[in-house]
């Protein structure tokens, strides 16, 4: 196998036409001694592939800029110091490239809080050369040997397609680090915010846990699919006073909501229990607003939760072996149509419930 001297995908060119992504090619970073080059087979959209071409986190992008962080695909090429991955392997990519793996938090285990060289897949800046990282509407991606991760081929055998488990990556990850590190597990009551494209994996998850699991959505509207995912409650919040029934029952609250919108968190706070813990992995564009005085009434916590570290990826993969966790998804191949449709359905909450963008096959033919 090899990698072609440029890659191709379909970029953001221009904020004020965020949907309207142009396909070209591009030089990829320096080829260093600990990276791997993917060929990508396909590639999950996330939430923050449209934050960031809609720009409405208002941080700079430098454009052109090729987003998508949740990549499956094989191994073309690796460095002479890679270990962890050979020619060939079917791996997975999520949300970061690279990190120093020296500081303080790499050296405990926490590299995705990296304080010294922490890259994402997408939208940073080498310090060594200023290029900016590229991420998966392409051909082809290359990242430090760390952040790839092995996929098994019992997975496949277990009739497993790659576009079933590219949103894992990120998605999945997202949702599963938070519940391991607070606890998640049988005996303990999780409240989960939201049903959409990180809530859906957090219901199964604390499910496949032995967590007992209370989910939360504005309406009845998304009642039976929450059910049919693993849950064993449902809360419509819209209703008036919804929480009286579990004030002071839960251990903690995970929330994926991606709005702070009408979002009532003082009500949610006063259904933990004494030293709950509310933990946020959604990333609205508007801020929450809350009393101190809730916290008063049972001593609970505020806390946030980003992406997940190598280890946690690891054991995410095996228990979605073990359990048979799916992701629900809808397939869409990659074209500057099919990245068009994904970004402006996304943006309107139109998707059921993680887009996969599939054909790379097809669509770069003549590019690799």
């Amino acid at each position: 196998m090899s990698t072609p001297e440029k890659f191709t995908g379909y970029a953001c060119t221009d904020h004020a036409k965020w949907s309207d992504l142009t396909k070209l090619s591009y030089p990829p970073k320096k080829f260093d001694d600990y990276d791997v080059d993917i060929k990508i087979n396909c590639c999950g959209v996330c939430g923050s592939d449209v934050h960031t071409v809609v720009n409405d986190w208002g941080k700079k992008s430098n454009l052109p800029l090729v987003v998508g962080h949740e990549i499956v695909g094989t191994v073309t090429a690796v460095g002479p110091k890679v270990t962890l991955a050979k020619v060939g392997d079917i791996v997975g990519v999520g949300a970061q490239a690279r990190s120093c793996l020296k500081c303080k938090n790499c050296l405990e285990g926490e590299e995705t809080y990296c304080s010294e060289d922490l890259i994402h897949t997408f939208g940073s800046v080498y310090p060594e050369s200023g290029e900016t990282s590229q991420g998966g509407y392409a051909n082809y991606v290359r990242i430090h040997e760390f952040f790839t991760f092995p996929i098994s081929q019992k997975l496949f055998e277990k009739g497993y397609k790659p576009e079933d488990i590219a949103s894992f990556f990120c998605g999945g990850l997202t949702t599963y680090a938070p519940l391991i590190d607070n606890g998640c597990g049988p005996g303990k009551k999780v409240g989960i915010i939201g049903i959409g494209g990180l809530g859906h994996f957090a219901i199964q998850i604390a499910k496949a846990l032995g967590a007992e699991v209370y989910v939360f959505s504005r309406t009845d509207s998304k009642k039976e699919d929450a059910l049919k995912l693993g849950a064993d409650h449902y809360f419509a919040t819209s209703e008036e006073n919804w929480n009286k029934p579990i004030e002071f029952e839960l251990d903690m609250i995970l929330s994926t909501a991606n709005s702070g919108k009408g979002f009532d968190l003082n009500a949610y706070l006063r259904c933990l229990k004494i030293n709950g813990k509310f933990i946020s992995v959604g990333l609205p564009a508007e801020a929450f607003s809350v009393s101190p005085r809730t916290f008063f009434s049972n001593k609970c916590s505020f806390s946030a939760s980003h992406l997940g570290n190598r280890k946690q990826m690891l054991e995410l993969l095996k228990l979605v072996e073990e359990k048979n966790i799916k992701a629900w998804i809808e397939p869409v191949e990659i074209s500057a149509a099919g990245c068009k449709e994904v970004l402006e359905r996304l943006h309107n909450n139109d998707v059921k419930y993680r887009f996969v963008l599939t054909g790379y096959e097809k669509e770069f033919a003549n590019d690799n």
